[in-house]
């Protein structure tokens, strides 16, 4: 579990494509505290780490990426996808006890949303997103959403569009502030409009 509060932003150092996709991430976590086996959000994509390695500079691990999880996401359905130099959005999975500061998150991607409009609002920057038709009904105005791992409150909905607000230390923080028109972006809807969804049907 996670809470979309970004915690560090990595950089990809290599791509490996065989059978697996396989990629290495340099990171500025604590190397003793991040241990093989953790489960790190990447752009809101829970992954397993492995083969850890001290740089200069914090370290580095390795990821794999299933075809299944490729399907869902952005990692190479997009204008920027994966490929080295590329930053990520990271953050370390939830222990017991820490501070619940965004949204409950699980990593697991439902889809993914285009920018389509930037606009600037006093100090923040309001975004427009087209969101597939098979997702906009679980997004709600004033809910939770997440997008690229980042825990956001919906400004407005509207057909198949929705809006969120940018502020300054977001952007600061994580890779918003690189952000263009055009990006696709990883989607994992409110896990509480998950399940009403899935009980509706049930009473079917």
């Amino acid at each position: 579990m996670f809470t979309g509060l970004i915690t560090d932003v990595g950089r990809l150092v290599s791509i490996k494509k065989s059978s697996i996709f396989n990629a290495r991430i340099i990171c500025n976590f604590n190397y003793d505290e991040t241990l093989e086996g953790a489960s790190i959000s990447h752009d809101g994509v829970c992954l397993t780490i492995f083969n850890k390695k001290k740089e200069t500079n914090g370290f580095s691990y390795e990821v794999e990426v299933s075809n299944e999880t490729i399907s869902k996401t952005n990692i190479l359905n997009s204008k920027t996808p994966w490929k080295i130099g590329r930053k990520i959005n990271l953050e370390k999975s939830l222990k017991i006890g820490d501070e619940l500061g965004g949204h409950i998150v699980t990593g697991h991607i439902d889809g993914v949303a285009k920018l389509i409009k930037s606009e600037k609002i006093d100090k923040s920057d309001k975004l427009t997103f087209e969101c597939p038709d098979d997702l906009i009904k679980f997004i709600a105005k004033k809910g939770s959403i997440a997008l690229n791992g980042t825990s956001l409150t919906v400004n407005s909905v509207n057909q198949n569009l929705f809006t969120v607000n940018i502020i300054p230390h977001t952007k600061q923080v994580t890779t918003w502030g690189e952000s263009i028109i055009g990006d696709i972006f990883n989607i994992e809807i409110d896990l509480l409009a998950r399940y009403l969804d899935r009980l509706q049907l049930a009473r079917i």
